[in-house]
């Protein structure tokens, strides 16, 4: 009874984080198409969160101690990392093509439970992969923006890797007796991303003035200082709190497949709050990657001799820190 509650409590949390880092994308077009650069929006999303989370990182400030390798590891995977890759590979490839392959994530999530920590993965799970990564292919349209360039598919390939440590780091330690408490983790990771896109994004030569201003979100005038404000507080404190929570409550894998419909919100917002059109094969790719998550999150295997990725007896329930409540 315990274990169900805590994997619908879960299966909750991984889509209200998909919800909310879904939601970053409209709310930052606006304040680009005003004239701010992507890196900068970056850089204001992330130190913005860093400085919100800034007395969780006080009041955990042992975890420096115990856990600077995950808070470093964190930091520059699971943050700078996954954002810096993603924005340098489409300034090279069409948007659609990049998120495919960050988004092939889950599976490579697979390959690393599977044959670098050598645990089971169910059939379930890995369905739930090949559904969820060909509705993405729809819902992005990759078909339409077809392009060959080696570097950015790395760079693409790289957000994707950097996507994997975000699922793995978040579970790292979660078994262990005293494990690290994830608010602590998603705030040192937020500072030392914000350490490292300070170098790449350089916001010293940042248009400041168009904080100050407004921005036109599907035709209606909205002020930049609110959208910064949803970018920081909802889809990125909110999106990574609720998402590192739900990866100890499910498992890696499992998160990173609900985590796929992050890009099927994404169109659904932009469709009805930036009047984006919305076509068939979109809609048709939504559905699949719906079903997609709904195949890999309710498999619940037959209990190994260990403990297997995916399942119900992943994680002990004592393990389950009701004090992590929450992209």
């Amino acid at each position: 009874m315990h274990a169900s509650q805590g994997r619908s409590a879960g299966l909750g949390l991984a889509m209200a984080s998909a919800f909310a880092f879904g939601g970053s994308g409209v709310a930052a077009k606006p304040l680009i198409e005003a004239g701010l650069d992507p890196l900068h929006v970056v850089w204001l999303r992330v130190t913005g969160a860093a400085l919100v989370m800034l007395p969780v990182a006080w009041r955990h400030r042992e975890l420096l101690r115990r856990k600077p390798a995950l808070l470093a590891g964190f930091g520059l995977l699971a943050v700078a990392g996954v954002q810096a890759c993603y924005f340098a590979s489409i300034s090279r490839i069409p948007v659609g093509v990049a998120l495919l392959i960050e988004y092939l994530a889950p599976a490579l999530v697979l390959g690393w439970v599977r044959f670098v920590q050598r645990r089971p993965v169910t059939r379930a799970a890995a369905l739930g992969v090949v559904l969820a990564v060909g509705g993405l292919a729809c819902v992005v349209e990759v078909w339409s923006g077809l392009s060959f360039d080696l570097l950015g598919l790395l760079l693409a390939l790289g957000a994707a890797c950097c996507q994997v440590g975000y699922f793995v780091l978040s579970d790292q330690g979660s078994d262990e007796a005293r494990p690290a408490d994830p608010l602590g983790v998603i705030a040192y990771g937020l500072l030392f991303g914000s350490l490292v896109l300070t170098v790449v994004a350089r916001p010293w030569g940042m248009e400041w003035d168009v904080l100050g201003g407004a921005a036109a979100m599907g035709g209606t005038a909205v002020p930049a200082w609110l959208l910064l404000g949803w970018i920081v507080l909802i889809a990125t404190v909110v999106a990574y709190v609720t998402g590192v929570i739900s990866v100890r409550r499910l498992s890696p894998q499992v998160a990173g497949v609900v985590a796929c419909l992050e890009a099927v919100i994404a169109t659904v917002l932009a469709w009805v709050l930036l009047r984006e059109h919305l076509s068939g094969p979109q809609i048709l790719g939504g559905a699949v990657v719906l079903i997609g998550a709904f195949i890999a999150q309710s498999s619940t295997p037959k209990p190994p001799s260990g403990p297997v990725a995916g399942s119900d007896h992943a994680l002990p329930e004592d393990q389950l820190s009701a004090g992590r409540a929450t992209t």
